[in-house]
């Protein structure tokens, strides 16, 4: 080895090591304020480097979240004072019945039930509630996928893809479903209501978006779905009217007119069944003729729940009247003796056949 190369080594060898410059952010990193100041209050390189990842994106995940469940709140606390609020017949809302929005329905006797309205509008926000809540934590599960650089297009290409054929497939679920909505909206029947769907004719028990329950005369328990109600008729809502026809022969029209007159006038006044009635009942008249004479009509309106008690004792009170009057005598003589006047044997009267 030559002597300047050993020269040389020594020198290297006790020449003092030059001093590193200090780590710091790259310059890209210092122009975000936020990396900035990370590095202002730690000087540490890799916190302020991934402050944006250990501060900004976390902050924001939370930020979404809280907006969600406060959002969440709000809504179901106003859907919540709209179903308190439907319950009273005096304030107009969006939850009511569409027939009650209109000023002439008012007018109907018995077609505001506050209990039938509280059960409507409790199934109705229970639902809306359900679907706001879905519809507000997917926007806030999309947002929070968007703040971990997940590309969105696909994932929304591929759920509408899968609602589609999910649509296709499930044509008779939906349709269950849509009738069962607007069956709620609309009022059309309630639990405890007597209807008849058809086949299905008795209470109901049960109201869901999919299926309703109803209770048969037999005791039989139908499971209808909600898609498949053409018609409805419902026996419980708002007033009823009781229809009494009632053979009386070929006796006088005018003297068994004035007998069911005054016999319904009596259930008109029993204190039991006088809060039942809407109207007091009203004897209009013969209804048909029949071979075995005629048939006169005796009506009266009442509640939708007292139709059935005021119904059987009309009729019990309207016979026994019949009875005690001699009318039903002188009916099954009638059917005993053909073409016998109405008087009975050995009498002439009117209401002869003619």
């Amino acid at each position: 080895m030559r002597y300047e190369d050993i020269v040389r080594t020594v020198n290297l060898l006790h020449a003092a090591p030059t001093p590193s410059p200090d780590p710091s952010p790259s310059p890209e990193c210092l122009e975000e304020a936020l990396c900035k100041a990370a590095w202002e209050i730690t000087n540490s390189v890799w916190f302020a480097e991934g402050s944006y990842w250990i501060l900004l994106k976390p902050l924001r995940i939370v930020l979404i979240l809280l907006l969600a469940v406060a959002a969440r709140w709000l809504v179901h606390r106003t859907i919540r004072r709209l179903v308190r609020t439907t319950t009273a017949a005096g304030v107009p809302t969006m939850l009511r019945p569409l027939r009650e929005r209109i000023p002439t329905a008012a007018a109907e006797p018995g077609e505001f039930v506050p209990e039938r309205r509280r059960q409507r509008a409790e199934a109705i926000g229970s639902v809306l509630r359900s679907l706001s809540t879905a519809f507000i934590f997917g926007i806030a599960l999309l947002m929070v996928l968007k703040e971990f650089s997940f590309d969105l297009a696909p994932l929304l290409a591929s759920a509408g893809i899968a609602g589609v054929a999910l649509g296709f497939g499930a044509q008779s679920l939906v349709k269950d479903l849509i009738a069962g909505l607007f069956m709620l909206i609309e009022d059309q029947y309630g639990v405890g209501d007597t209807v008849d769907l058809g086949e299905a004719t008795g209470m109901v028990e049960a109201v869901g978006l999919r299926v309703t329950t109803v209770r048969d005369g037999r005791g039989v328990l139908w499971y209808i779905r909600n898609g498949e109600i053409i018609r409805v008729g419902n026996k419980s809502q708002g007033w009823a009217l009781v229809v009494v026809d009632l053979p009386i022969g070929f006796a006088g029209t005018e003297e068994a007119s004035a007998v069911l007159r005054t016999a319904a006038a009596s259930v008109a006044v029993d204190p039991e069944l006088a809060p039942e009635i809407v109207e007091a009942p009203e004897v209009l008249g013969v209804e048909q003729m029949t071979v075995e004479g005629a048939v006169i009509r005796t009506v009266v309106k009442t509640t939708a729940d007292g139709q059935f008690a005021v119904g059987r004792e009309l009729r019990r009170r309207l016979t026994e009247a019949l009875e005690n009057s001699g009318i039903t005598a002188r009916i099954a003589a009638a059917r005993l003796y053909p073409g016998m006047p109405a008087g009975g044997p050995g009498e002439t009267g009117q209401g002869g056949a003619t």
